[in-house]
């Protein structure tokens, strides 16, 4: 999973999101915490996880294994229900 983050990142500015926006949608107070991941400095929570994937239309999968690429298409952020 060495690869999560950039992956986030790169959903993430495919969808021109900023780290504030994309925190907000999935209910994240502080963006620093985005940021950290991105970095590869944290680790998601598999909740977190869930939460991207279902946002950019994504499997878990695809974030998690190194070896699996996201695809070109860009993933349009959905309103994600509240838990």
């Amino acid at each position: 999973m060495k690869r999560f983050g950039e992956k986030l990142r790169a959903l993430r500015t495919r969808n021109g999101m900023s780290l504030r926006q994309l925190a907000a949608q999935l209910g994240l107070s502080v963006h620093g915490y985005i940021a950290q991941i991105e970095r590869g400095e944290r680790q998601p929570t598999p909740d977190l996880i869930v939460k991207i994937a279902r946002l950019f239309q994504v499997s878990a999968d695809q974030l998690m294994m190194d070896e699996l690429e996201l695809g070109d298409q860009q993933n349009a952020p959905q309103e994600t229900p509240d838990c």
